[in-house]
């Protein structure tokens, strides 16, 4: 495994690690995954094990956003449609999983896009 990997794994199990400790409440939560090209967003009930809801740059609502699926617009997109789901899922609050990613960029316009379209992180 390179340095970098091993860093990014790191910071993902120790983010994973918090919010497992501090979620009580048994909170679902919304997990982002962040490709050179993309990202995606899901709402996870690890009570159950089971996915809620998806959203991603791929889809046609967020394709059209830009010119690819790499941008902040295109995250803010894909923020929008997460909490679209959420509500029609009846999702109020989740707990936001960051993984290894620093929240900066197009991880933080994807979050504070689903916070203004109603989802409480």
């Amino acid at each position: 495994m390179r340095a970098a990997e091993s860093l990014f794994e790191r910071r993902k199990r120790r983010v994973r690690y918090g919010i497992a400790k501090n979620n009580k409440g048994g909170r679902v939560r919304l997990s982002i995954f962040r490709s050179s090209k993309h990202i995606y967003a899901q709402l996870i009930d690890d009570k159950n094990g089971a996915t809620i809801a998806h959203a991603s740059s791929l889809e046609k609502e967020v394709a059209g956003a830009g010119k690819n699926g790499c941008n902040v617009e295109a995250a803010k997109k894909v923020g929008q449609l997460i909490a679209k789901r959420a509500v029609e899922a009846k999702v109020a609050e989740a707990v936001f999983d960051r993984g290894g990613y620093l929240y900066h960029g197009r991880v933080m316009a994807l979050a504070e896009s689903a916070r203004e379209n109603g989802l409480k992180l």
